[in-house]
Formats: C-alpha cells, structure tokens, sequence
C-alpha cells in the first residue's frame, strides 16, 4: 500500500517543506513546522455534490461580447451600516470573511443580521457553541424567526448533506478554523484543513449561488489566522475592530470585489445586541461640564465618512528618570515623530515630560489628518492653554 504523503507547514505564514526544521524560512518564526498528512489512500478528488446524476458542467471560452450584461442583484439587509460595509447589499454566490478578536462581537452580528432577514431561509452552523447557547443569544437580543435554521457541527460532508436538503438562501459558518475535512489528515485550524474546508466551501457556494459568511479568528498581531490564501480565496474580508472595555465597534473592509475597501460601519454594543450609529460625531465627543487643557476636536476621515472625533492628551513632568510614551488608539511611532518635529522645528522641549495620548471611544485611527489636532492637544496640554470646543483641526 502506499504511504501518505506528508510535509511539515508552518502554521504561521503557510509555508512547506519536505524535513522539519525549527526556524520557517519564510517568516522566520521558531518552531511553527508541523507535520500534516495531506491526504489519505485511496481517495477521490472532492465534490460538494457527489450525486451521480448530476453532470460536470463544461465551459468554453467566450469573448467580451458574447458574455451577457446582467445587473448584479444584491439582497439588502435590515442593517444599513453591514448595507453600506459590503457595497450595497449580499451578492449572490459571494463568501464573506469577517475577522476580529475574542468576544468582539463577531457571532452576535452574524446571528442579528440573520434573525433580522425574515424573508430568507439561513442556516446558521457553529462549531463553537451548543444549541442552547445560541439560543440564550437570540433570545438576549428578542429576535425569534422561524426561516432561521441552527446546526452544530464541524465536519464538512455532513454539512454539505444537510445544506443539500435544506437548501438555504443565506449560509453563516461560526467558525471556520473549527471546521475539518474527510479528505485532509490534519487537526482542525491547521492551515491545511482551512485551506480545503474553505475550498470546499467555495465550491458550493459558486455552484449553487448561495452566499456564505465566515467567521474567522486572528492572530495575536491581530492578522486572520491561517494561511494567507485564505484571504485571496474569499470575495470579501470584514475586519470588526473594537475596544472590548468600550462600547463602539467598527467593521471595516479589507477586501471587496464588488464594492469599495474605503467603507465602514460603526455600531454600539448595547444590552440587546449591536445598535446602528447613524451619526458617530455625537458619540465620539466628550460631554463636559467645564473645559479642560489637552483636549482637541479632529476633523478627519474613516473610510468615505468624515467625522469629528476627540483627541486626548496629558503631559506631565516626569517623575523618575526615563519619560514614559503611552498612545491608545494611534501609533506610537508617529507620536515619537511628531515630538520630535515639536522639538527640532518648533522649540518645545518635551524630552522631560511624560506623555500619554488616547483617541477617544476606543476607536483606532490611521487618518494622517488627525496629526494636527494631537499636535494642539499636546501644546495644549504642555501650556496648560484650554482650546475652544467649537473649533476642529485637522492637517
């Protein structure tokens, strides 16, 4: 009999090689190389629809003008800000990635958008979670809906087998570094087997025009974990970004094939789920009785949205020898260089001053527009000069 063939992966970035060896030469992590099997004897090539009477459809090349010019149907959700994320609506056939760190939020907005589309028969399958612990989440959230269909289970072909007799209209698998195949010698997560469950999964939904969501977990660099084909293999890529000691999320997108990368959607966690926030400047500014030094009022924007967000800064004399540098929310790199722009062009001497900055509503900005506005609030703050709410820097 033959023997399996195997090959060490790293689990990190993906790569293969036929020995072990304790440093990837890739991405240079240690001891990331795994042996997997990558496939079994015996085996057949893989369809999400084994039935024999079921032919292989044949394709031939056509030219641009022979390719029929149909509009792109997409199928609107109650969420306007999830509505707006993916370009105008769920494209049929279409695999969404949404990403994000533990207790983000993730599975409650899978099952609020769809608890909320009464009109589409989903099924919800999860690998994670047990049937009554879905169920105490529906009910947190007061949706019921008898079109939404619960499945626990983490084997592909005995999904494929339900979702064959079911024929659902919306497919949400929670996640899929739980997910494993028949096909793959491997242990579940790895990046063998969320390279063919996700396969797999593509196959089906291109076939049979469903679309499908996954949920998947990141890195402590906080990258999707698994390899990095994963992220090429799907349409769409959500990132759902957050603070889990503050209230207000953001999903963002990464990748989209049918619709902008420069959209985002910003919600509240609330007692009963995610609301929608319409208009995040009314959030994102302080209410004060009186006003203090080091706060300033950006003007930037997110994605396609301007907003005005508050920015938060305190300098201080040091109190032992070396200065302490903290950001929350911006990169504390650019802080160090903005200081040192103060320092050198400007005359400010911050070298003996500790300095601790914070974007308010624990959102994380990339803006290079806001940089004015932490420059104020840091001069504001080392003047002990009170800056007027009513005006917004951005530069």
């Amino acid at each position: 009999m033959a023997k399996a063939r195997t090959l060490y992966v790293c689990q990190n970035c993906g790569s293969t090689s036929a020995k072990w060896m304790g440093k990837c030469p890739s991405c240079q992590e240690w001891n990331t190389m795994v042996e997997e099997v990558l496939e079994k004897e015996n085996t057949k090539a893989y369809r999400w629809d084994d039935s024999k009477d079921k032919g292989i459809r044949s394709n031939r090349p056509k030219t641009l003008k022979e390719i029929e010019d149909t509009a792109l149907h997409r199928t609107q959700t109650f969420d306007q800000e999830f509505n707006r994320v993916l370009g105008g609506g769920i494209v049929p056939g279409s695999i969404v990635l949404i990403g994000g760190e533990p207790g983000i939020g993730k599975s409650t907005l899978m099952l609020q958008i769809g608890l909320g589309m009464s009109d589409l028969k989903i099924l919800y399958v999860s690998g994670e979670e047990s049937e009554q612990q879905i169920k105490l989440r529906a009910q947190r959230l007061g949706l019921s809906e008898d079109n939404y269909y619960i499945l626990t289970e983490t084997n592909t072909q005995k999904l494929f087998k339900q979702a064959k007799s079911l024929q659902p209209e919306l497919l949400i698998i929670d996640s899929i570094q739980t997910m494993h195949s028949d096909y793959i010698e491997a242990t579940p997560g790895s990046v063998s087997q969320i390279r063919e469950c996700t396969g797999e999964i593509q196959r089906y939904a291109k076939e049979t025009q469903t679309p499908v969501f996954l949920v998947g977990h990141i890195t402590k660099e906080g990258s999707i974990a698994g390899p990095k084909l994963l992220e090429h293999m799907v349409d769409a890529v959500l990132q759902f970004e957050g603070d889990r000691n503050h209230n207000y999320r953001i999903l963002r997108t990464i990748k989209n094939r049918f619709g902008s990368t420069a959209e985002l959607g910003i919600y509240e966690m609330v007692d009963k789920g995610l609301r929608q926030v319409s208009n995040p400047s009314e959030i994102l500014l302080g209410n004060r009785e009186e006003q203090l030094s080091g706060i300033a009022i950006a003007g930037m924007i997110e994605g396609l949205r301007p907003m005005l967000i508050e920015v938060q800064a305190l300098v201080t004399t040091a109190v032992y020898g070396t200065p302490q540098r903290s950001a929350t929310g911006f990169d504390l790199r650019r802080l160090h260089m903005l200081l040192a722009v103060l320092e050198k062009r400007c005359g400010f001497s911050m070298a003996t001053q500790d300095i601790f900055l914070n974007i308010a509503g624990g959102l994380r900005v990339d803006d290079p527009a806001i940089d004015l506005a932490i420059i104020c609030a840091l001069l504001s703050s080392f003047e002990d000069e009170v800056l007027p709410l009513e005006v917004a820097f951005a530069g």
